[in-house]
């Protein structure tokens, strides 16, 4: 019998033998099309070999891991100089411009940066970076000693959710007196006031931890009177992110099934790439929450920031001009009496100081993770291996919906 490739056949007589070459032909080419087994020769190779869709998984999970890491690293570090803009402003009670929006900032930064140094916005990040993961540290400590669930996602019952509730908020109050002394490395002016050392905000922190009840300067509250409405905003954003981030996950879950059932692409392939899909929706959802809630509770962290600096005697630079320093002279009693007297003499506006601050990290932050997104995703595209047209348009595809 003569295989497919072998042409002898054909110079036999027409008959018997020639039909038998045919459907062995035949036969031959229907194996090869419904996958049977089909010795292959130089001539023909068979079909394309069809590959599954784990590098595309794989290439997908590596880009929303890469924005991811981005988005922290800016939230934490890359933004700093913005917050320090921003809590300036937030804390000076007497700034007659209230920099609400974006581009009266620019000027004032200029003329910061030609009279001091460059670092002049990035002070008080070390301080920042140790509260922070101080934070880290007690929640853990306190996990390990009671039992309590650190991460919401482990409770299963109420109790267990009670006790998470417990955690932060003792997490937050412990913190607190140290949150207040990296405030004040944050705001005041490298000109009129000694740079710290990179552990003074330990000293500051026990300092004020010792004097709970009656602090030793002047008009500056007492620690308890801060800790509360602090561990408040704490815990309500905390929740509140989370509580958003849910909802802004369905939402965008359901757009996207939407748009495929409505796309001609739709396929049983996009139920296997559903671990990426899911990632990057997560992190949508993440980003999202994250920039209501600075949205939403700007004034009151502005209201909570004044009460830290109070009768701590720290010196700003004047953001009216950005050339000169000013005290922070403030007689507050507590959260309320600072609500009403800054509504009183400041207006509704006054709770907004420094916006266009914010408005500027958050553009910052976004830009960095869509230039991160495009960045990431072309090399990609050029580091991984060629496989069939299929798969090449199968993964473009899905690499569009990384934060479009």
């Amino acid at each position: 019998m003569a295989g497919f490739g072998d042409y002898s056949g054909f110079n036999r007589p027409y008959g018997l033998d020639q039909n038998r070459e045919t459907n062995d032909l035949y036969d031959t080419r229907y194996q090869q099309v419904y996958g049977y087994h089909t010795p292959i020769t130089e001539e023909y190779q068979g079909p394309p070999l069809i590959m599954d869709d784990a590098p595309e998984e794989e290439t997908n999970a590596f880009v929303t891991t890469t924005i991811s890491v981005a988005s922290l690293i800016t939230e934490n570090l890359l933004s700093h100089p913005f917050i320090v803009l921003r809590r300036q402003c937030q804390v000076h009670n007497s700034l007659r411009n209230y920099h609400i929006v974006p581009y009266t900032l620019l000027p004032v930064v200029v003329r910061l940066h030609r009279r001091q140094e460059f670092t002049t916005l990035w002070k008080g990040i070390g301080s920042t970076c140790i509260v922070k993961g101080l934070n880290l540290a007690v929640e853990d400590v306190i996990s390990k000693g009671t039992g309590w669930p650190k991460e919401i996602g482990k409770c299963n019952s109420v109790l267990q959710f009670l006790q998470h509730f417990t955690l932060k908020c003792i997490s937050i109050a412990l913190v607190t007196p140290f949150y207040s002394a990296s405030l004040v490395e944050t705001v005041q002016s490298d000109i009129a006031s000694d740079k710290p050392a990179i552990l003074d905000v330990f000293r500051e922190g026990f300092v004020r931890i010792l004097e709970w009840g009656t602090p030793s300067r002047g008009r500056m509250l007492p620690i308890w009177a801060i800790v509360y409405p602090t561990a408040a905003l704490g815990i309500t954003k905390y929740f509140a992110h989370i509580i958003l981030r849910k909802v802004a996950a369905k939402v965008i879950r359901f757009q996207q099934r939407h748009k495929h059932e409505l796309s001609d692409s739709y396929s049983g392939n996009y139920s296997k790439s559903q671990n990426p899909l899911i990632e990057d929706i997560n992190l949508k959802a993440n980003i999202f929450s994250f920039v209501t809630m600075e949205i939403l509770f700007f004034p009151v962290e502005t209201i909570i920031h004044r009460l830290h600096i109070q009768g701590t005697r720290t010196i700003i630079d004047n953001l009216d001009t950005g050339t000169s320093v000013t005290p922070i002279l403030t007689g507050y009693e507590g959260f309320l009496d600072c609500y009403s007297t800054t509504i009183a003499k400041e207006g509704v506006a006054g709770l907004y100081k420094g916006f266009g601050a914010l408005v500027l990290q958050l553009a910052a932050h976004l830009a960095i993770i869509k230039l991160t997104t495009l960045v990431v995703s072309e090399m990609s595209n050029l580091l991984k291996p060629a496989h069939s047209p299929t798969n090449s348009e199968e993964s473009h595809t899905q690499q569009k919906y990384l934060f479009n």
